[in-house]
């Protein structure tokens, strides 16, 4: 068997934290440095870890010889953190959002690129088991085809003195937050999202960002996605992903997922819920076979980029109150309307 892959932690609060509990246990990669601005943060995590600890990224960064990072830290340093260890072919997994912006998001997609080094999002749902079954399910045609998509994420959460609540620092609110899980998440069912539309609620937080919204999409061929996102609704919901098809129901939830065929008065179930450990650790170690080359990436560049574009896309629409394009799809369908044109459509 070959040496476990070695990773730089950068970060030590508290999504670093998820990801140590996910490291121990994880199979063919071990965390071999932490870094962060807070040393005391650093030492505490790296003394539980059995590695050492660095007051910065560039320090870790020039001491160790990493093969990996995962870069844990607020997002507006994303871009520059991601830049600087593709540049020495270390390959990363960031945390959502990828970065605030698109145009700092491709510099890292070009950064990757130019250096031959993996760069991928941080999409823990993509990693659930129940989430993979009930796309399988989907694609077998259990439910007949796709009408409608709901995502609810909805948690009663003080925001007041956290980061992500400062848009200097985390790109938005709620949306940029939570809503990056929720558009890869419609992006893993729907295909290419075409447009968006958002509705932002009161802010009872007093925050300076966007605390309870509801998005809309749709894909290329017309079919809805509703999303539920609040950092203020105690909403207490048995699943977070209900599909709705011509032939069925499908329902993902945190404790237990199930379908029921119509008009079949039976549920059947499919899966024990989410498990966030779990679900950190498949993640880990789908991102380490890709660095081996034993398997492929389930978040490709292109998937990392296109969670950036839609959200950018929602805020847009946010402050125009309209549904507003993604761009990439218009470009889809152009390239739609050329093959109708030359008659090669299928």
């Amino acid at each position: 068997m070959s040496d476990p892959l070695r990773f730089g932690l950068v970060g030590a609060g508290r999504i670093a934290e998820a990801y140590a509990q996910a490291f121990e246990g994880a199979e063919g990669v071990r965390v071999a440095a932490i870094a962060d601005v807070r040393p005391e943060a650093a030492r505490s995590l790296a003394s539980r870890l059995g590695c050492p600890a660095f007051r910065s990224f560039e320090a870790m960064a020039a001491a160790r010889g990493l093969d990996a990072v995962v870069v844990c830290t607020p997002p507006a340093t994303h871009s520059e953190i991601s830049r600087h260890f593709l540049r020495r072919r270390v390959h990363v997994l960031c945390e959502k959002p990828l970065s605030i912006d698109l145009r700092s998001a491709r510099l890292m997609a070009h950064e990757a690129r130019r250096a031959g080094a993996i760069l991928t999002l941080a999409s823990k749902f993509r990693h659930v088991e129940d989430v993979i079954h009930a796309r399988r399910l989907v694609e077998s045609g259990a439910i007949g085809e796709l009408t409608l998509v709901e995502n609810s994420f909805t948690a009663r959460t003080d925001m007041s003195a956290r980061w992500n609540s400062v848009p200097a620092v985390s790109g938005g609110g709620v949306l940029i937050d939570n809503g990056t899980h929720s558009v890869d998440l419609m992006r893993f069912f729907l295909g290419p999202l075409a447009d968006v539309q958002i509705v932002e609620g009161p802010r009872t937080q007093r925050l300076a960002v966007e605390e309870t919204v509801r998005l809309f999409v749709r894909n290329l061929d017309g079919v809805l996605g509703s999303i539920e996102l609040s950092w203020s609704l105690g909403k207490e919901a048995e699943s977070y992903l209900t599909l709705y098809g011509t032939e069925g129901v499908l329902t993902v939830g945190w404790k237990e997922s199930r379908y029921r065929r119509l008009p079949d008065p039976e549920w059947t179930s499919f899966g024990t819920g989410y498990d966030k450990v779990r679900a950190f650790r498949s993640q880990i170690e789908s991102f380490a076979r890709a660095i081996r080359g034993e398997d492929t990436l389930r978040i490709g560049i292109e998937d990392a980029l296109a969670s950036v574009e839609v959200i950018e896309a929602a805020y847009r629409a946010l402050q125009a109150s309209r549904w507003t394009s993604v761009a990439t799809a218009d470009r889809l369908r152009r390239h739609r309307s050329l093959r109708l044109v030359a008659g090669g459509y299928e």
